[in-house]
């Protein structure tokens, strides 16, 4: 519901981000606690007067905040790490330098603050509470692994002896390899190919659309070796939705180097999605948020036009189509029926003089009201308020062949408007002409994608549901 798969698609910074905000918390909690056990009981652990009245509060609120703003400032790892080595340097090292400056405060603004054994005691309970913490968010991290939550789904492009190789190195919990491409596909015996490469494998000629779509892949990995035309490799895959990943095999990698995979292996990105990370979460949590407030305001239309279309035809009020979502994954797209009960062709677009449009149905669709129910697809995470319009996947699978482009629409989630909807190119799109300027739209909004785009958006789409009528 959350994507947390693509939150951490690219790197663990937004988890990184929510431990160091946690742990800030968690100074705090633990001075709070010491404060009142100091000379009190158990008892009188819900007093927070003993807390506001004791030497560490100004001082517990002042380190709370600089750990944070230096854990913040510091970070340079975009991937998680779980060793003692990293609790050492982030959470004992933090505090030490963080305790150093308030002191340094304290001596220039000529204010006391006794150091006695229970203030020793007070370090040794909060970097206790530190370890605690960060054993708990390892845990959490693993479980997530381990349950599918944030695992990537790959697929391997290369040839034989680079994937039968790059397959044996020991990898990462959270890299699943779902299938391959061989390049050399051909000069290799059918049989020795499954006995050693023992995940679905596919040539270059196959419908990678559906490939993606079936294993539900978020990255490509492209192997790159002296062996290999990495071009060519490129020709093959490089309109499709993904992000894609060059590893180099022939460096020998670098331990200090950040951007390795699997430990060991240096790549580069080729071509990667904006929509990642902390930018992300916000991203979603705003779709939740706007969602729940949406439909609220929205319920009286929505059941008055219920009402409508039940009484002139009857159930359902409701219409579900198959969509094409973020990497091509389908899903069922909720509207409200603006069109006749009868055996035609869903696949036909709406036009103004539609004859199968209800009479209640040319209001509806004329401000978008029949686009209302889709916000259950933002709340069950399928949809955003903001992104490129979902199509039909006869739409898709018909204009990808048309448009070389055209499916790195898909690299976020689809959305109840966009960028090509505020700029004039809502509602049907008859021809090919019509279909390439929303696809451009598309595109440029996914290149330059901020939240303050999206709230832009929002904000002067109620401005066009007017000014553009529908269909």
């Amino acid at each position: 519901m959350f994507k947390l798969e693509k939150v951490l698609q690219n790197d663990d910074s937004a988890y990184i981000y929510f431990t160091f905000i946690f742990k800030s918390i968690i100074v705090i909690l633990s001075y709070y606690i010491f404060s009142i056990l100091e000379e009190n009981t158990i008892y009188d652990i819900t007093n927070i007067e003993i807390y506001l009245k004791s030497r560490y509060f100004y001082f517990s609120i002042i380190l709370s905040i600089f750990y944070c703003l230096l854990s913040l400032f510091l970070k340079k790892r975009k991937s998680y790490k779980f060793n003692f080595i990293s609790y050492l340097r982030q959470d004992v090292g933090g505090i030490i330098i963080c305790k150093i400056f308030i002191f340094f405060l304290y001596f220039v603004k000529k204010q006391n603050f006794d150091i006695n054994l229970n203030y020793i005691y007070s370090i040794i309970f909060l970097l206790f509470n530190l370890f605690l913490t960060k054993q708990i968010f390892n845990y959490l991290y693993k479980y997530m692994v381990n349950n599918d939550v944030i695992q990537k789904n790959i697929m391997l492009v290369g040839s034989f002896n680079d994937i039968k190789n790059f397959m044996k190195q020991k990898r990462d919990p959270i890299n699943i390899y779902k299938c391959c491409i061989v390049s050399d596909h051909e000069k290799i015996n059918l049989k020795l190919l499954k006995n050693e490469i023992r995940i679905p494998i596919f040539k270059n000629s196959e419908d990678i659309r559906s490939i993606l779509e079936y294993h539900e892949l978020g990255q490509i990995w492209i192997l790159k070796s002296k062996t290999q035309n990495i071009n060519k490799l490129l020709e093959d895959i490089i309109k499709f939705s993904v992000d894609i990943l060059i590893v180099n095999l022939d460096v020998t990698s670098n331990l200090d180097s950040q951007e390795l995979l699997n430990s060991k292996f240096e790549y580069k990105h080729y071509e990667m999605s904006r929509f990642y990370g902390v930018n992300l979460f916000l991203k979603i949590l705003l779709d939740k948020i706007l969602s729940i407030v949406f439909l609220i305001i929205a319920s009286p239309i929505l059941i008055f036009s219920a009402l409508l279309i039940f009484l002139e035809d009857g159930f359902p009020i409701l219409f579900t189509q198959n969509r094409t979502g973020w990497d091509g994954r389908r899903f069922k797209i909720f509207k409200l029926r603006s069109l006749k009960k009868g055996s035609f062709d869903k696949t036909v677009q709406v036009t103004s003089d539609d004859k199968r449009k209800l009479k209640c149905g040319t209001f509806i669709r004329q401000f978008s009201i029949d686009e209302v129910p889709q916000l259950l697809n933002v709340l069950k995470g399928e949809m955003s308020i903001v992104g490129p319009r979902p199509h039909m996947v006869e739409h898709d699978i018909k204009y990808s062949s048309i448009f070389k482009n055209f499916l790195k629409r898909h690299k976020c989630n689809p959305g109840l408007t966009g960028w090509a909807q505020v700029n004039g190119l809502r509602g049907a799109t008859p021809n090919p002409d019509t279909m390439k300027k929303r696809m451009e739209h598309d595109l440029w909004y996914l290149n330059n994608w901020t939240i303050f785009l999206d709230l832009y958006i929002i904000l002067k789409t109620f401005y066009v549901v007017f000014k553009y009528k529908g269909d």
